[in-house]
């Protein structure tokens, strides 16, 4: 039975959402999980956890260190006993502030994974994998909106158009979202800021909105549309990481460029589509069972 030793960051005071969901399946497939959470921020705060992160590997004999993101990474390979996998999420290897710290840590490691194909180019291990973080089909699904609304406390009056993120995320870019909702001139309509919620309840705020809106800069392969995808909500998204890819060709989803008036003009058609989509079934390749499959396959290739 593998034995992996997952590395993240733990400055929200616990583990990430979809880092959680995907250790939660690997525990389901078999696998052995331990989580080693980071307290600190920047290379000096990270660097202060390297001798907790050397005796939380002399308790148990792992195969396998798997880190998320690259400064996760570039810590996990500050040790030669246990071979590392870095999963790059995006910012790690799109920020130049970051992108160092990232290439240090693929030098470090014995593989990658990038959760998008179009991050390929910024990874020198050209034998990475690409797998993108998988989706709970158990949390996210089509829901009756009326019954969502009263759950949230929702007024049944409005209409929501759900942001991606929380307003001051600066790559979320929260003004260009703001300034294409206020072109609709339109009171009845409320963009939701996607902040301090649990997982079910985003579930629910995707099955209460109209549509699900990303106006970022960049992203590796956004959580938020595949989310939205799996509960058939409609997507109005900028072209970034592969969200051309997971939308594809699915009616009541649209992609934009960074102007808002094409903004305006693709959520007005999303509203016009009124409905749900048939998202759900063009990402059932992406259920987390699944990605915990292909993420096994790399631990046994590194482990041996």
């Amino acid at each position: 039975m593998l034995r992996v030793l997952i590395v993240c960051s733990g400055n929200k005071k616990s583990i990430s959402p979809f880092v959680k969901e995907q250790v939660d399946e690997l525990v389901s497939a078999g696998v052995m999980v331990d989580v080693f959470l980071i307290k600190g921020k920047g290379f000096t705060g990270y660097f202060r956890n390297i001798f907790r992160l050397w005796k939380q590997i002399g308790k148990a004999s792992y195969d396998v260190i798997n880190a998320h993101y690259g400064l996760s990474g570039l810590l996990a390979g500050l040790q030669f006993k246990i071979p590392v996998i870095v999963t790059f999420h995006g910012t790690d290897l799109y920020s130049a502030k970051l992108r160092f710290y990232s290439r240090m840590a693929q030098i470090l490691s014995k593989k990658c994974i990038v959760v998008s194909p179009y991050m390929l180019p910024f990874v020198k291990n050209r034998n990475a994998a690409v797998i993108p973080c998988g989706v709970d089909f158990k949390i996210f699904y089509p829901m009756d909106k009326t019954t969502s609304k009263n759950k949230m406390k929702l007024s049944l009056d409005k209409k929501y158009i759900l942001f991606s993120s929380s307003f001051d995320n600066q790559v979320k870019n929260y003004p260009l979202a703001r300034k294409a909702v206020e072109n609709l001139n339109d009171n009845s309509y409320e963009l939701i800021e996607l902040k301090g919620y649990k997982r079910e309840e985003v579930a629910l705020l995707l099955n209460s909105a109209e549509l699900a809106l990303l106006t970022s800069f960049t992203e590796g392969s956004p959580q938020f549309i595949k989310e939205a995808m799996a509960c058939n909500c409609p997507v109005v998204s900028t072209n970034v990481g592969d969200v051309k890819d997971i939308i594809s060709n699915t009616k009541g989803c649209y992609l934009t460029s960074f102007e808002p008036e094409d903004i305006t003009d693709k959520i007005e058609k999303a509203l016009a589509f009124g409905g749900k989509t048939d998202g759900r079934s063009q990402v059932s390749h992406l259920t987390s069972g699944l990605i915990a499959k292909k993420i096994i396959e790399v631990y046994e290739t590194v482990a041996g």
